[in-house]
């Protein structure tokens, strides 16, 4: 069996990459990743994409730091789904928890999805413990364009940096 390296960079998700991340969700989805730019753009998150040398996103996602204070909050982590399980997430939550402790804080959290067994392992081998569960729900558009209330429960994790 032979294996490939390739070297991954994480950098600021900017409005140039909304037409790269559509493997991550629904144009809904896309649409709200522009309005959390305009929130980075105010210094309230931090949006980043992991690219390889192509510079083309393999993965994305947000740091919040207004959800709770002295937390950096991770959330809308995605992967694109050909390249799951290749170490691509550990390098985002990675990259993730350094801009926390950039901003002087101590803590991450996030929330999974309860039935989402895989990405909570990944996070429980980052050190994230659970601490809470809550209810969470979303606008999702189906196929046909219609929108669909998506609703889900979540156990909260997070971890001292």
């Amino acid at each position: 069996m032979s294996s490939v390296v390739v070297e991954l960079s994480a950098r600021d998700l900017v409005v140039a990459d909304l037409a790269s991340i559509a493997w991550s969700g629904s144009p809904l989805h896309v649409a709200n990743v522009a309005r959390q730019l305009e929130r980075a753009r105010l210094g309230e998150v931090d949006y980043l994409a992991v690219c390889p040398p192509s510079d083309v996103p393999v993965a994305k996602g947000a740091v919040d730091y207004r959800v709770k204070e002295g937390t950096g909050t991770l959330w809308q982590l995605s992967v694109h789904p050909a390249l799951q399980s290749c170490g691509i997430g550990t390098f985002l939550v990675k990259a993730a928890e350094h801009r926390i402790r950039n901003r002087g804080l101590k803590r991450a959290e996030l929330a999974v999805e309860e039935c989402n067994p895989r990405a909570r392992s990944l996070y429980e081998r980052l050190g994230y413990v659970a601490f809470d569960r809550r209810p969470d729900s979303w606008d999702e558009q189906a196929p046909d364009g219609s929108l669909r209330r998506y609703e889900t429960m979540c156990t909260l994790m997070g971890r001292s940096l």
